[in-house]
């Protein structure tokens, strides 16, 4: 397949504001495409070479190789390059140009046609992609060479549209505004009939976190394929989401009247994945890091009694002396990549399961909560280190806030409450009531701390002048698979985190709103959503100027943050995974009922 024909449709989905049109572009697209490229297509819309759970390394073209690159393309000098990249603001416009100039000067000195013969070669899809595979997997001595020439050759031969799109993806700014959910409804109406086929869709995504996966198999086979898929050792599945409230009456209600309650501990996520005496651990975000955890590896190799299975649990770091559970903050020192065993034994870990996946060939996704824990149980040789999480079963509000507190006094940052019912299947990528989070609370009258995505940013004034220094933040609307504003946050940064909050921007800001934000705001720079952050803030409170919940409380009005404050990064989540409006919408009517202490309430 002609690589220009994705160009295209990447330039047209730049000028999209709309969802629909979105999906129906990219529905064309689908349709027009071969199913041996579809994969390698979903890929390149995605701006990666493939799922992040396959550690494939980044391309690692920093910003002068990518001049370089350019001006070697194009038979002209780097600082000419650099002079249009100040005047435009953009490489890909700035490859774009030179491309058509090139080709321009090609065709005077003879025919196109001859130009082409003497050594072009046009661009097909397949091509893009492996050449950005080969540039991503060069390592080592020689490396940046090797890089260079496989990029400027790439743009030689890239017709001018082209060159802008490849240029684009190896920066890691596509911009194309595309969401994962986007791409489902597209697969839905190109392979499947219409919107009815796109839950059938969605679960074999959910359980195969592999869109290009995916969407080959679709395209071969139809929609009837993916009704069999199951869970795969070594492919993570998309976690289950959680509901959030305050009143332990409340929440028993919502999952059916009696629940079992797990410590909510605060770490980091893991699906743990185990055949053959292998182990692979991912991250809530579907990252491979099990090079932070060797000791986990370890534990799963000897604490797990099936020759296949994928487990759910919560790593945390503990005290080397008593084993007492450390912050977050802690845990996050594993990041590192280098002195890992050094660090594991400053570091130690704790690792808390509570949920079963998968056994010796069998899906346990469709069963309901108590199977899963019974088998769980079956598999587990507890040490230590290596346990089942904290719980207790009840259908007692007051027995649920007692084990609450026990929760917080011991460490954990609140508990999960989780339906035992016949339908409480685990619903892989999906947020909803059948687990919801009970968290301790801030002292505010703003029940709990919130993750939002940053989609603009402001610059500051006085000493803080010429940088970034407030952000404006939103959540997420799953239904629409946008991000409306909630609030804009200029407190709580220190010094170093303001100059790492810039240098983090860098990357993502972009030249207009992008079409999944939804605001009446227009800060200094618009940024695409990529980045979440915790904030806490006083109350929730209506709003004329941003667009969470408009017009569902009050005609006209959304719901913000009041003297919002910034707590930390969430680098473990996506902008997916952010708070959802919905969420905001029931934490402004409890705060209504002014519920100031659950305790009270059972």
């Amino acid at each position: 397949m002609p690589f220009k024909p994705v160009a295209e449709a990447f330039a047209s989905m730049e000028r999209i504001t709309s969802r629909t049109q979105l999906t129906l572009l990219l529905t064309r697209l689908f349709k027009s495409t071969p199913p041996g490229a579809i994969g390698i297509v979903v890929y390149l819309i995605q701006g990666k070479l493939g799922p992040d759970w396959k550690g494939l390394p980044e391309l690692g073209v920093g910003e002068k190789l990518l001049v370089k690159a350019i001006a070697m393309a194009y038979k002209t000098t780097e600082e000419r390059v650099e002079r249009l990249y100040k005047s435009i603001g953009d490489l890909g416009s700035v490859a774009e140009r030179l491309s058509r100039e090139y080709r321009s000067r090609a065709a005077r000195a003879v025919t196109l046609e001859a130009f082409m013969a003497g050594g072009g070669e046009a661009l097909t899809v397949r091509r893009v992609y492996n050449t950005l595979y080969r540039i991503a997997m060069a390592q080592g001595e020689g490396s940046r060479d090797i890089k260079l020439r496989l990029l400027a050759g790439l743009l030689a031969d890239a017709e001018p549209v082209e060159a802008k799109y490849v240029v684009r993806f190896v920066e890691g700014r596509l911009r194309v505004g595309v969401g994962d959910a986007t791409v489902l409804d597209a697969l839905a109406m190109a392979f499947g009939g219409g919107a009815h086929a796109r839950p059938v869709i969605e679960r074999a995504y959910n359980l195969r976190a592999d869109l290009g996966y995916i969407a080959e198999v679709v395209a071969r086979e139809g929609v009837d394929a993916l009704r069999g898929v199951k869970p795969q050792v070594g492919v993570p599945i998309r976690p289950m989401l959680a509901e959030r409230g305050r009143d332990p009456a409340e929440i028993l209600r919502k999952v059916g009247g009696r629940a079992v309650v797990e410590y909510k501990y605060d770490g980091e996520r893991a699906q743990i994945h185990k055949k053959d005496g292998e182990v692979y651990i991912y991250s809530r975000r579907l990252e491979n890091i099990t090079s932070m955890f060797p000791d986990v590896v370890e534990m799963a190799r000897k604490g797990l009694k099936a020759g296949e299975a994928i487990v759910e649990g919560e790593i945390v770091a503990v005290d080397p002396d008593n084993y007492e559970i450390q912050p977050f903050q802690v845990l996050m020192q594993r990041k590192r990549k280098h002195d890992i065993h050094r660090v594991m034994r400053e570091v130690p870990v704790a690792v808390f399961l509570f949920d079963a996946l998968y056994v010796d060939g069998e899906d346990l996704t469709s069963k309901p909560l108590p199977e899963r824990r019974r088998r769980l149980r079956e598999i587990v040789v507890e040490a230590p280190l290596w346990r089942l999480a904290e719980s207790i079963e009840t259908s007692d509000p007051e027995e649920l806030w007692t084990f609450f507190l026990k929760a917080i006094e011991e460490g954990a940052e609140g508990v999960m409450v989780k339906a035992v019912h016949r339908d409480s299947v685990y619903t892989a990528g999906v947020r909803g009531w059948l687990w919801v989070k009970l968290k301790r609370d801030y002292k505010s009258e703003m029940m709990d701390t919130v993750d939002l995505v940053v989609v603009g940013a402001f610059y500051g004034r006085g000493k803080r002048g010429g940088k970034l220094s407030s952000l404006l933040m939103a959540a997420y609307d799953p239904k629409r698979d946008v991000f409306p504003t909630v609030c804009k946050v200029a407190t709580g940064f220190t010094d170093e985190e303001l100059d790492r909050m810039n240098e983090m921007l860098k990357k993502h800001i972009i030249p207009r709103k992008h079409p999944r934000v939804e605001s009446r705001i227009e800060p200094d720079v618009w940024v695409e959503p990529a980045l979440v952050a915790e904030i806490l803030g006083a109350e929730l409170t209506l709003s004329p100027m941003h667009t969470c919940c408009l017009n569902t409380v009050r005609p006209g009005v959304g719901i913000s943050i009041r003297f919002p404050r910034f707590i930390r990064w969430r680098d473990d989540k996506s902008p997916e995974d952010a708070t959802t409006t919905h969420e905001l919408l029931e934490m402004y009517k409890r705060q209504l009922r002014r519920v100031e202490e659950p305790a009270e309430q059972v």
